[in-house]
């Protein structure tokens, strides 16, 4: 590590101290100001001027600087007297006047633009979306189910086990929150599954399903279609059209009412 800053031949400092603090905000005479405070004490603005080789005509601007940014406080007496301030209480006092710079600007920010950010991508979004790979359509199934409030409606002729192992835990979550699931599946689902879905969720038995679809609070739509070996899925195309989320909720709700409950599915099977 090079050190490079030096202060009447004594103090040096190395050159990632003096970039962090500039990259704080503190000016080149800045640092060259306080390191003599913090090792010499207190000093006059001209002993410092002198000692820091900064102009006479710069040093109050520079020393006004520092005061106002928590590094140095001046004392009283004639001529005054400027103390440092210990670079710990300087870090936090800059911290704590970024974070309320960044929080009142951020707020301008956010309000006068995201109204025309939300306007034109409001214009852009396309209706509906084309997905691509397996990973790409569970992925955005886990989005729908994550974002459910009230009521959640799925149908698929099959669930894998790490499927369910990784929507289980939405489920759950959506069932805290006093949420309707209905969970449509067909005959071969394995009981195991079965016995877990129906902890959480309303599930009934369909005899033939095309496909797999999800809606989420009847404004939101998936609907995945499966490959030619019908297990794995090979392209889905997604929503938030209003008119397409409630014609797929009715077309979800008439395969719900001719379907069979889990309970009598059991028991027919026993």
């Amino acid at each position: 590590m090079g050190w490079s800053e030096k202060t009447n031949g004594n103090l040096t400092i190395s050159e990632r101290v003096k970039k962090a603090m500039q990259n704080l905000g503190l000016t080149d005479y800045e640092v060259r100001a306080y390191l003599p405070l913090i090792q010499m004490g207190p000093l006059t603005a001209s002993e410092l001027s002198n000692i820091a080789e900064i102009p006479y005509s710069k040093i109050y601007e520079v020393l006004g600087s520092l005061e106002e940014k928590g590094w140095v406080k001046v004392g009283g007496g004639r001529p005054a007297k400027y103390y440092a301030k210990s670079p710990v209480t300087a870090v936090e006092t800059m911290k704590l006047k970024l974070e309320e710079k960044l929080q009142q600007n951020g707020e301008i920010i956010i309000s006068e633009l995201m109204p025309i950010f939300e306007n034109r991508w409001a214009k852009e979004k396309p209706d509906i979306w084309i997905l691509r790979g397996e990973q790409n359509i569970l992925a955005k199934l886990k989005e729908l189910i994550a974002n459910c409030e009230r009521e959640l409606l799925l149908a698929t002729p099959s669930l894998p086990k790490e499927v369910l192992h990784a929507l289980l835990p939405f489920f759950i979550t959506i069932k805290g929150k006093n949420g309707r699931i209905q969970i449509m599946l067909t005959p071969d689902t394995d009981q195991q599954t079965l016995k877990k879905l129906a902890e959480v969720a309303e599930v009934r038995i369909r005899e033939h399903m095309f496909g797999c679809g999800a809606i989420r609070d009847s404004k939101e739509v998936m609907i995945i279609f499966s490959a030619e070996n019908g297990k794995r899925p090979a392209i889905a195309i997604w929503s938030e059209h209003i008119s397409l989320a409630k014609f797929a909720r009715d077309y979800f709700d008439y395969l719900w009412n001719s379907a069979y409950v889990v309970k009598k599915f059991k028991a027919n099977n026993e």
